[in-house]
């Protein structure tokens, strides 16, 4: 079983990532179980900039491939703000993730509804400063006031999908785990599979 590390310290996002690889033979590795305690600045123009930056910060920080990503909400009314500012884009920086959700419905306020959004993720799996690979995934959703279930984080609980009729929060994890911007990024990375497989080395 090959060993990969997970460029994060959130384990929200390691539980998820887990959960969408659990179909290949790999050891997913938090940082802290190696001892690896490093914050990476996010100062990336996109989101496969900022993943690639946090790839190779924990590639080096341990020698191992790596898996990391980077995601965001883009909200139409908002010219697709905040995106990859998402995490920060309260003016609080102590603020929770129920405090983000909040703040970004007050920016909504103004706008008629429907208030059109996407969650976008980059993954990048990266072995070495010459073998990287990307995939980008998309859901579409809307941005609605009720806050709806307890299975997410982030804007999950005010993200809903239309073909689902529930919010992000709401989904089952499994099925969150086949439709999700993540899933869909994750899930095609082709030469992951290969190399979790022993097909490439």
């Amino acid at each position: 079983m090959r060993e990969i590390l997970i460029a994060s310290n959130n384990a929200h996002k390691f539980e998820e990532i887990s959960a969408i690889l659990a179909h290949l033979p790999l050891k997913l590795i938090m940082p802290k179980e190696l001892g690896i305690r490093i914050d990476v600045p996010e100062v990336g123009a996109n989101y496969y900039e900022n993943a690639l930056i946090k790839a190779k910060a924990f590639h080096q920080a341990s020698n191992l491939p790596v898996l990391a990503d980077d995601s965001g909400l883009e909200v139409a009314a908002l010219d697709f703000q905040p995106g990859i500012h998402s995490h920060r884009f309260s003016p609080d920086p102590q603020a929770s993730d129920h405090d983000r959700c909040l703040y970004l419905l007050s920016r909504l306020a103004q706008f008629p509804k429907p208030w059109k959004a996407s969650f976008n993720c980059v993954a990048v799996f990266y072995r070495s400063p010459e073998v990287v690979e990307s995939f980008q995934g998309v859901i579409k959703g809307e941005i609605i006031e009720d806050f709806r279930g307890k299975n997410g984080f982030g804007y999950d609980p005010i993200f809903w999908i239309k073909e689902q009729n529930q919010t992000m929060a709401e989904l089952d994890p499994e099925v969150k785990n086949q439709i999700s911007h993540r899933a869909r990024a994750f899930s095609n990375l082709t030469t992951l599979f290969e190399w979790s497989l022993g097909q490439v080395s």
